[in-house]
């Protein structure tokens, strides 16, 4: 299975079909337990604990399961009905982690993760998720777009990450998960911004 994996290649948004989607999807904590630095390493080493089992199932299948995530690491993700993928992960910085989908995925393009502190108020951070893609193929736009099934899964998914990436860092929460979505095919369109209120 890692001798495939390795063997895949990158599929970029430029090889994907529909409109070029950047989503943002963030979460701002006031005085956590843990400091910005020790966060981003408890998320890099929980990815698969963060990520929940239902809607989307990470199994890291190159790398060790419990070490902290290194270019190369992929993971293999069972997604709730037809769209399981697999991804890599491309970058990795003091305070982010970006990962790029492979042949196959449902999306085309990139996803970082990031952790960081805020200049205002003091002593807060943010936790965010932060997508440039696009569909794979003429399929999956128009069950993302026009079923909307795609859309739905996905922001649970990633907005579920945020919430529990927020208790493991403790401190308050300063609002619920914030959503973003900016389509760079259509330049005089807003973005679409939205709050998850909590559960």
């Amino acid at each position: 299975m890692a001798a495939s994996a390795a063997s895949a290649t990158e599929q970029s948004a430029d090889s994907g079909s529909g409109p070029l989607l950047e989503r943002r999807y963030f979460i701002d904590l006031d005085h956590p337990r843990l400091s910005a630095a020790a966060l981003f390493q408890y998320v890099s080493r929980h990815v698969a604990e963060l990520a929940p089992d239902l809607l989307a199932e990470f199994e890291k299948t190159h790398g060790a399961p419990d070490d902290e995530l290194r270019v190369g690491h992929e993971f293999h993700i069972r997604i709730l009905g037809p769209w399981n993928g697999r991804v890599r992960v491309v970058e990795v910085g003091p305070r982010h982690f970006e990962l790029c989908t492979l042949d196959g995925h449902p999306e085309a393009g990139r996803i970082r993760f990031a952790v960081r502190e805020l200049a205002l108020p003091r002593g807060a951070v943010r936790f965010e998720i932060r997508s440039r893609a696009r569909s794979r193929d003429g399929l999956v736009a128009f069950a993302y777009a026009t079923i909307g099934v795609g859309k739905q899964l996905q922001e649970e998914t990633w907005v579920t990450f945020c919430r529990r990436v927020a208790e493991a860092g403790g401190g308050e929460p300063l609002g619920p998960v914030q959503v973003i979505t900016h389509n760079h095919d259509a330049p005089a369109e807003p973005a679409e911004q939205h709050t998850r209120q909590p559960l």
